[in-house]
């Protein structure tokens, strides 16, 4: 026995559960004896029998999760200039909105009813089901061949059991976040403060799977790992489509979902907070549900830029909740009241320079 190990830096995890998504393909392998991933330091650490197992064949698995590697030296140049691309587009962000987003804000306010914030949400479902699709798809794998062959009506009722129990779950948990939301916020003040709170953990959650600020990494709601593992261990034992679709609901570990609860919690209501389950979850079963198709079809490189489109969207999901809160809070920092005062700043200095040429056109 020769035993050997590795130490490996990682891009591509945007989340807890991709150590356990890693740790579990890795340590089936044969030869393999420990096997530890590390989401905030972007690393795995493998300790193999050589004789049974290579460097290559550890890499090639990890790979085929939708991960890649990276060598410090290119990485560090590399992030520096996409840190500085991706700063440099908020800087153009806020100075648009500054310079001419006066006049467009209030418009853009008025849109922002319950429909959009469903498209929102099952948007950011859909984007983060290509992420969803290297943790979960070894399960959809599992019911779906299951027992051999199926025919195409057999798999197709399997997928729907499976999507009615994945978004009853989501659905259900959604609604228990938001009840538990209402009965810690007693006054429209203290709810706000909640939304608040929620909105800075979903912003922040935004910003790690954008991977703008690694220092972010470290601030991570990290449950403990016997309870990840144990779910995906009853996962992966099962192969009743309903019942897998149930316990995706408690995939904890999975940063995505993390960012939804929170925010049903912040709702402080159990419908809005089952209804913005309800949406999110049917938005990851598409990418899930096709990705043999997609997975043949879309290079790992566009699935990684389709998840940070997820990101964007969960960050400005978190900033309109930031706003809920500011205004429950009665703060008057919410943009409706910024831009009303705006408005009654601006009125009397336009109504005097309009009197000013009334006076010299008489």
């Amino acid at each position: 026995m020769a035993i050997k190990s590795v130490h490996l830096k990682i891009k591509g995890m945007h989340c807890t559960g991709c150590e356990e998504t890693i740790e579990n393909a890795v340590g089936c392998l044969p030869g393999v004896k420990k096997v530890k991933a590390d989401y905030a330091k972007r690393t795995v650490d493998v300790e193999f029998d050589g004789k049974l197992i290579g460097d290559s064949g550890i890499r090639h698995t990890i790979e085929e999760k939708g991960y890649e590697f990276e060598s410090a030296s290119i990485n560090n140049s590399n992030r520096h200039i996409q840190n500085g691309l991706i700063f440099l587009f908020f800087l153009l962000v806020v100075g648009g909105v500054t310079f001419w987003g006066k006049s467009m804000v209030p418009g853009l306010i008025g849109e922002m009813n319950s429909s959009l914030g469903h498209a929102m949400l099952f948007s950011i479902g859909f984007f983060t089901g290509f992420h969803c699709i290297g943790m979960c798809g070894g399960f959809v794998v599992g019911y779906a061949t299951a027992g051999g062959p199926q025919s195409a009506v057999t798999t197709t009722t399997r997928h729907l059991m499976y999507a009615t129990g994945k978004t009853a779950s989501y659905t259900a948990i959604g609604g228990a976040m938001g009840l538990l939301g209402s009965v810690m916020t007693f006054t429209p003040y203290m709810r706000g403060v909640i939304n608040l709170a929620a909105s800075i953990f979903v912003i922040i959650y935004g910003l790690k799977m954008l991977d703008v600020f690694p220092a972010l990494r470290g601030f991570t709601l990290r449950l403990p790992r016997y309870v990840t593992k144990g779910v995906a261990n009853e996962l992966r034992g099962q192969r009743n489509p309903l019942v897998i679709g149930l316990l995706n609901g408690f995939m904890l570990g999975c940063g995505p979902l993390q960012a939804m609860y929170i925010m049903a919690a912040g709702t402080g209501n159990p419908q809005e907070g089952a209804t913005m389950l309800f949406f999110f979850g049917l938005g990851t079963l598409l990418p899930l549900l096709s990705f043999g198709l997609i997975a043949s079809s879309v290079s790992r490189s566009i699935m990684r830029q389709l998840v940070m489109a997820s990101a964007i969207l969960v960050i400005a999901m978190g900033l309109m909740m930031a706003d809920r809160g500011l205004k429950l809070t009665g703060s008057g920092y919410d943009v409706n009241s910024l831009l009303s005062s705006w408005q009654q700043q601006v009125t009397p200095a336009d109504n005097h320079l309009d009197s000013r040429n009334d006076v010299r056109q008489r």
